[in-house]
């Protein structure tokens, strides 16, 4: 008997529509949608009163595998990630070792393989010690090349910092170059500024004035600049300033444009003024920044400036986030509730549900030209998120799935919950209970 699942009356959230309807997943894809589906034989799920969204990509997590597994690692991370909705993920280079060879790249993809319970790409690291190397490189089928988390091995390895090196890269590399873009310069003058002023132990609300509205905006101009000279193909990463918002496109479609950015939930949800409350939990680089930058992000989200959103999920310990100024880590867990963090803005009347599946889902897919994910259509992946609006639960110690074990959410009452993921046909995901004896596949590209 084939492996078929038919969801019943569900409302499918895709391609700026909301449709109630059935969908019926046969051998990991989708094999038909419409009203009435009859399947004695398959597994029937009830979807009354639920939403059904493509499964959340998300293009820029950290799980810390290789090499840094005592954080999380691509069995936890994944996991976390499937409870909220998260069906594929792009992880970043700055594992250990670093990620600056083909065949490392190709040792993450086994590693994946073996215990990721979600789809899986990975970002070729690029820093000036293997610029010779990526350039000489068919980087074409690659997700794409990226500097960001590789400051953490060593200064200089900013790319938005080198121009020469980056303006060298962008006009040999043809896959997407997706750049951490602050001046590190500029940080670093800062810093002196204030390690001067409070010794080591410089107070956390500093921080957004360290990494500064002028470091990342100087970085991401120039860095735009030098895309467009080379027609090259520019992806910010995790945007945190409304200035830097001015600086993109919104009047031509995704597929058409060359410079791309996003933005990470946590820069929607918190702003500065939760530095008090939360401290060192989120820090992040870049840095959580103003209201005004908070609500900016949102408005450039809403208008198409901002192209997809994604968490860079980056957990620690809680030892690793408590040490002094200098030294507290920067990043934390987030992958499991991005999904919700998105429904509620939904639930305050900021954004539609076809606003946050074209973000999540469609645009990621378009952007990293990832066959047959991204969409609920016949024939592609059956990658598929279920939830129900009307179902509060608080975020609790006993709850949260990433490794670390903690979340600067914690307390928070959300009011919509994940109920179904499923992951290649598989319901990977369902109520709390998970099946794990499927692992995820590799995301594939298309050729352009």
């Amino acid at each position: 008997m084939a492996n078929r699942t038919l969801i019943k009356n569900v409302s499918i959230v895709n391609e700026g529509k909301i449709n109630v309807s059935d969908l019926l997943i046969e051998n990991g894809l989708i094999r038909s949608i419409g009203e009435q589906i009859d399947a004695l034989d398959a597994m029937h799920i009830d979807g009354t009163g639920k939403y059904l969204f493509p499964g959340i990509i998300d293009g820029q997590v950290h799980f810390r595998d290789p090499g840094l597994t005592h954080k999380g690692d691509l069995y936890t991370e994944s996991k976390a990630a499937v409870a909220g909705g998260v069906t594929s993920f792009i992880d970043m280079p700055n594992t250990v070792p670093n990620v600056l060879t083909t065949e490392i790249l190709a040792e993450k993809y086994k590693l994946a393989s073996e215990k990721s319970l979600a789809n899986f790409g990975f970002f070729l690291g690029v820093n000036g010690d293997n610029l010779e190397y990526v350039i000489n490189l068919d980087t074409s089928r690659l997700m794409g090349v990226s500097d960001d988390g590789l400051y953490f091995t060593k200064k200089g390895n900013l790319l938005a910092d080198n121009p020469d090196t980056l303006e060298k890269l962008l006009a040999n590399c043809k896959s997407i170059v997706a750049i951490h873009s602050e001046k590190e310069q500029i940080v670093e003058e800062n810093e002196q500024i204030y390690r001067t002023r409070y010794g080591e132990d410089v107070p956390i609300e500093f921080h957004p004035i360290i990494r500064s509205e002028k470091a990342c905006f100087e970085a991401t101009k120039r860095a735009i600049e030098l895309a467009n000279k080379h027609g090259a193909r520019l992806h910010i990463l995790h945007l945190t300033t409304e200035a830097e918002t001015h600086l993109f496109r919104n009047d031509v479609s995704l597929s058409e444009k060359n410079i791309t950015t996003e933005v990470s939930v946590h820069h929607l949800w918190f702003s500065d003024k939760d530095y008090g409350r939360l401290g060192k939990l989120i820090k992040w680089n870049p840095a959580i920044k103003t209201e005004k930058d908070q609500k900016g992000l949102l408005k450039a989200l809403l208008d198409d400036r901002i192209d997809i959103v994604t968490t860079d999920h980056a957990p620690h310990t809680m030892d690793e986030k408590q040490k002094t100024y200098f030294q507290s880590m920067s990043g934390a867990p987030i992958v499991q509730h991005s999904l919700n963090i998105m429904l509620e803005f939904f639930k305050q009347g900021r954004i539609s549900l076809e606003k946050i599946a074209e973000k999540m889902c469609h645009n990621p897919a378009i952007l990293y030209h990832i066959e047959k994910r991204g969409f609920i259509r016949e024939d592609y992946f059956a990658d598929l998120t279920m939830v129900d609006l009307d179902n509060s639960w608080t975020v609790e110690k006993e709850n949260i799935l990433s490794k670390c074990g903690w979340s600067p959410l914690e307390g928070t009452t959300f009011r919509t919950k994940v109920t179904h993921t499923f992951v290649n046909g598989n319901l990977v995901y369902n109520n709390g209970l998970f099946e794990e004896s499927t692992k995820g596949m590799a995301l594939t590209t298309k050729l352009m």
